[in-house]
């Protein structure tokens, strides 16, 4: 459970509490909680509160690179009302996770590089108070977890994760995950590194390789890519063949073998 009090700004003195029932949450899911709020010395009108999903994205810009910070669901779940001083109340919420949510999470554990969180917003006497801001972990789905559990397998080791601004085909996200993974023992002699990006739906999800190509003395390094998609029906036998498959498709393309 995560409790955290925001202040409301302007002098209100409003307190409010968002209660999180469960932070560890898969896209698709349900994520349930409540917001409590008690008026300060005046009476007020409360115009909405509003819950945002934000994450930390890695905007770059020229020759600079800096972070933001992205809202990508926003949804009001209670007002316009009048909340009088000092009075107590509450109200439940459910938000359904977008299924292009990235990973933040993997067993359990905070992914390295990524940082999602839920917002609560007071939007009091025509100005807003941001507030602050609750730790979202989103796992794996299990299709996800039937691919990294393949890249396992087949020797690859994480490196990290983050967010890059931007929006793929078949994406309506602002930005894209890129999960880094130092090459398998079977693959080092013709790259580096491997990207993973994951665009997901409500019945398959599309898998976006990247890996770097190593330049010789006659050649540069340039990356090549892939892009399957991995059913949420599909076995992880099936899965790791399909990754196989899409990592020999870009050897094909670039003779690496």
């Amino acid at each position: 459970m995560v409790f955290r009090k925001l202040m409301a700004a302007f002098g209100a003195g409003v307190e409010v509490d968002t209660v999180l029932q469960n932070s560890n949450v898969r896209p698709g899911e349900v994520l349930r909680g409540q917001v409590n709020f008690r008026g300060g010395g005046s009476d007020y009108k409360v115009e909405g509160i509003f819950i945002d999903f934000t994450a930390v994205v890695e905007v770059e810009s020229g020759d600079n690179e800096y972070k933001s910070t992205y809202s990508f669901l926003r949804q009001q779940v209670s007002g316009p009302f009048q909340l009088a001083s000092g009075a107590p109340q509450s109200t439940p919420f459910e938000i359904l996770v977008p299924w292009e949510t990235p990973i933040s999470a993997i067993g359990g554990h905070p992914l390295r590089g990524m940082q999602l969180g839920v917002a609560t917003e007071l939007a009091l006497a025509g100005a807003l108070d941001k507030g602050d801001r609750d730790p979202l972990f989103v796992n794996p789905l299990p299709a996800q977890d039937h691919v990294l559990g393949a890249l396992d397998n087949m020797g690859f080791r994480f490196k990290k994760a983050d967010l890059e601004r931007g929006t793929l085909h078949g994406s309506q996200m602002p930005f894209f995950q890129e999960i880094e993974y130092y090459a398998g023992r079977e693959y080092t002699r013709h790259f580096n590194e491997l990207e993973l990006t994951f665009i997901a739906g409500p019945h398959a999800l599309d898998v976006i390789l990247e890996a770097d190509k190593r330049g010789g003395f006659m050649s540069s390094s340039h990356d090549t890519y892939n892009r399957f998609t991995v059913r949420y029906n599909d076995h992880p036998g099936q899965v790791e063949q399909s990754l196989r498959a899409g990592l020999q498709a870009m050897a094909q393309k670039r003779g690496w073998f």
